[in-house]
């Protein structure tokens, strides 16, 4: 939800997120009590492309609500046995 600036007669700023489809143009002032009007703002635009806000939303999820696996991993996988069964590689110098 976006976020939106209010401020009061006596000049208190303050901010409050609602839906846009229900945006007051007045609310409360938290601070005095007196009544806030909406202020106009620059929206929060983001030069970042969308595969890096992704990256970005899948780490603060995974803080919060980790994978849970339904079993452990495999088995590691075992190294080759070491035997070429190329003729070519039969005259490569040994060490």
């Amino acid at each position: 939800m976006p976020t939106y600036t209010y401020r009061c007669a006596d000049s208190h700023g303050f901010d409050e997120v609602h839906p846009m489809t229900s945006v007051p143009d007045a609310s409360t002032c938290p601070e005095c009590g007196g009544d806030a009007r909406r202020r106009p703002a620059a929206p929060h635009l983001s030069a970042a492309a969308s595969s890096a806000y992704g990256l970005l939303d899948a780490a603060a999820r995974s803080a919060h609500e980790p994978q849970v696996v339904s079993s452990p991993p495999g088995t590691p996988r075992r190294p080759g046995t070491g035997v070429t069964r190329n003729p070519l590689h039969a005259k490569l110098p040994r060490h």
